[in-house]
């Protein structure tokens, strides 16, 4: 492959980014709320940390899902630099003396999320999908019939392949035969 990433691969490897980091998240806030995976008893419900149960149980869930996940990504980026502002940093600087690693990494990751999307295989990909599917009023009146599709291709998160693209990957030009 020749270091070379192809976009199949990158949207692969971020779709599992965003499931790998929801499913962690998600324990974190079942911890909290419910007792569980280590914890001896719930947290109270109306406090800080039963809301970061809940940001995090749903927050989790909704990540896995990949359902409204630029949003939910910047909210769980602000509920995690919190976290390690209000509880780590009065232990030290360094968030591996003061124990703060994990919630600096969620927060950038989640800032990365917030900032690239999750993905085209969660259900946000999934509606994006539906809503370039259907007909627009403008198709309808002109006669053209068939849906055209008006997506900008750059908010397009495949981008398409070309025969340069696929030429370029010496597995693929062997296969098409233009590798001797």
């Amino acid at each position: 492959m020749n270091g070379r990433i192809t976009p199949w691969m990158e949207q692969i490897t971020l779709n599992l980014l965003r499931v790998a980091a929801g499913f962690l998240f998600f324990q974190h806030g079942a911890q909290k709320l419910f007792g569980v995976l280590g914890r001896d008893a719930p947290v109270d419900f109306f406090t800080l940390l039963g809301l970061a149960g809940i940001l995090e149980t749903v927050g989790g869930a909704l990540l896995v899902l990949g359902l409204f996940t630029r949003p939910v990504a910047f909210v769980l980026s602000g509920e995690m630099a919190w976290a390690y502002f209000s509880s780590h940093v009065a232990g030290g600087f360094w968030p591996i003396v003061n124990r703060g690693e994990l919630a600096a990494l969620y927060s950038f990751l989640f800032l990365y999320l917030a900032v690239r999307g999750g993905g085209g295989f969660g259900l946000d990909g999934v509606m994006k999908i539906r809503k370039n599917r259907k007909p627009q009023p403008d198709d309808a009146v002109q006669g053209k019939g068939e849906t055209a599709k008006k997506a900008d291709p750059e908010e397009d998160d495949f981008p398409e392949l070309t025969e340069e693209d696929l030429a370029e990957d010496p597995e693929i030009a062997e296969l098409l035969g233009d590798n001797p």
